[in-house]
């Protein structure tokens, strides 16, 4: 039954994160990408990082990409070493846009907020279960 629990939890929080995107233009995957990349080191990663870490095929990686950039939420410039691979680089906006989503989400108004930081505890638990099944560490 906690499976079944887990799922459940799972679709309310998709339908309510999908609730607040919407407005905003944004897809989930498009949050999860800016998202991601406001979090690392210079705001920015491969195309092939990025697939890897949000467990997303090279081709939705590639046309999530294309859609923020359409959108001047993100850049694509050459890696400076390799001249293989192509990195996308969050700009000012895509940051901008993300750090407002997130806060959103948290706020007592927001689609989180409604949990009363029960969340963050859980949230915090899931951690080495995905590691036990070979998850990147966030």
């Amino acid at each position: 039954m906690a499976i079944c629990s887990v799922g459940r939890l799972y679709q309310l929080i998709k339908k309510a994160l999908d609730e607040e995107l919407e407005p905003r233009g944004l897809s989930r995957t498009g949050f999860f990408l800016l998202t991601t990349l406001a979090l690392t080191s210079g705001g920015r990663a491969r195309l092939s990082t990025l697939g890897r870490f949000l467990m997303l095929h090279p081709t939705s990686v590639k046309l999530t990409v294309d859609q923020l950039e359409a959108d001047g939420l993100v850049s694509r410039n050459r890696h400076p070493r390799d001249r293989r691979a192509t990195l996308v680089v969050i700009t000012p906006s895509g940051r901008d846009l993300a750090g407002r989503v997130n806060v959103a989400l948290e706020s007592p108004d927001g689609p989180l907020g409604r949990l009363a930081g029960l969340h963050r505890p859980l949230f915090e638990s899931l951690q080495p279960a995905r590691l036990a099944f070979g998850d990147l560490e966030i």
